[in-house]
């Protein structure tokens, strides 16, 4: 094995574990305290889960699951009870995923 083949390999292997452990495990973002929250749960006709966390009354997270497809989330990260909206003053909410886990 060549040198540069050797320090790719272990470059790699540092970052994949890196990445690791920066999941942390948790599924809210940093900011978004979720401690005792209450989840209602819900299915639609089409198949998807939708997951509400409410803090004291207010929204604060909502996790979609799709019938297919990938679980994506929306956020309250500033406490006031509705979703984020986009920086461009839109009426969109940003939508997160979460990319890996364990």
């Amino acid at each position: 094995m060549t040198r540069s083949l050797k320090r790719a390999l272990l470059l790699s292997c540092v970052l994949a574990m890196a990445g690791c452990a920066s999941t942390g495990g948790a599924s809210a973002p940093t900011g978004v305290d979720l401690a005792n929250a209450q989840v209602a749960v819900r299915t639609e006709k089409n198949g998807d889960t939708i997951e509400e966390y409410r803090v004291a009354g207010n929204l604060r997270m909502v996790k979609v699951t799709p019938s297919r497809g990938a679980p994506y989330f929306l956020y309250d990260s500033d406490g006031d009870g509705r979703l984020d909206k986009s920086k461009d003053n839109s009426d969109i909410s940003p939508v997160y995923w979460k990319l890996y886990g364990w």
